[in-house]
C-alpha cells in the first residue's frame, strides 16, 4: 500500500531530501562483512536486501505467500559503503491477477557530521502469489482502495 511516510520520524533535516509518497519498508545499515575488498557493499547483498524490501508489499496485497519471478530492471547509481543507513521504499507499480510489479528505491544516508542522502539503487521486480504448494494462486479480490485503479 502506498502509505506516505510519517514526517514525524524523519530527522527533521532528512525531510525534503527523502521520498514521502512511498512505503518505507526496511531500513538497515552495511556491516564490514557485506563489503568488499575496496570497501564498497557487495552488489549481491544490496540485491537480497532489495528483494526482501520488495515482497513486503506484494505479500500484504496477496495475503499470503509470494515469490520473485523476475527482476526486471535493477540499477546501480551509487556505491555503497560501510556506515551508510540504507532507506528501502516501494511501491506497487502493477497488479494482474496473480502478479504484481514493485518499484524499489534505495537511499543512503551518509557521514552523520555533514548528513548527506543519496539515491543508490532503484530496482523494478515481479511477485506471484502463492498457494502451499508453490502454485501460482489469485490476488485475493476486491483490492483495497489504494489499488482499485488495478481492477
Amino acid at each position: 500500500m502506498n502509505i506516505p511516510v510519517n514526517p514525524a520520524s524523519v530527522p527533521e533535516d532528512l525531510r525534503t531530501q527523502l521520498p514521502t509518497d512511498r512505503e518505507l519498508v526496511l531500513r538497515v545499515m552495511p556491516m564490514p562483512a557485506d563489503s568488499n575488498s575496496n570497501g564498497d557493499i557487495f552488489g549481491g547483498w544490496i540485491m537480497a536486501q532489495v528483494d526482501l524490501a520488495g515482497s513486503v508489499l506484494p505479500a500484504r496485497l496477496a495475503k499470503g505467500r509470494v515469490a520473485t519471478v523476475a527482476v526486471n530492471e535493477f540499477i546501480f547509481k551509487q556505491p555503497v559503503s560501510i556506515g551508510d543507513l540504507l532507506s528501502f521504499y516501494a511501491t506497487i507499480t502493477h497488479v494482474g491477477r496473480t502478479s504484481m510489479t514493485v518499484k524499489v528505491e534505495v537511499y543512503a544516508e551518509r557521514a552523520p557530521e555533514d548528513l548527506q542522502v543519496v539515491k543508490v539503487t532503484e530496482a523494478n521486480l515481479t511477485y506471484v502469489a502463492i498457494d502451499r504448494e508453490g502454485k501460482a494462486r489469485p490476488i485475493p479480490r476486491p483490492l483495497p482502495a489504494a489499488y482499485a485503479h488495478f481492477g
